[in-house]
């Protein structure tokens, strides 16, 4: 994992392990961060997008030679 996305990966870990959806549910990560469901806060939706994002310069040439914007 490249380190300008680790730290979104972590937020968006700490997010969902706080959501309804792997506390109640007993889903595991990768079932509630794949789809949209009402017991993820809108909050982990946005870090989602954002870290998918951040993967997706990854392999964007011209994002590769500016540099990722992350933490």
């Amino acid at each position: 994992m490249s380190k300008s996305c680790k730290g979104f990966a972590m937020e968006l870990v700490k997010c969902l392990s706080e959501s309804d959806c792997v506390k109640v549910e007993k889903r595991s990560f990768r079932e509630c961060a794949g789809e949209k469901s009402p017991s993820v806060s809108s909050e982990c939706v946005g870090l989602r997008e954002t870290y998918f994002n951040c993967k997706r310069g990854q392999v964007d040439m011209r994002a590769r030679i500016r540099g990722n914007k992350g933490y």
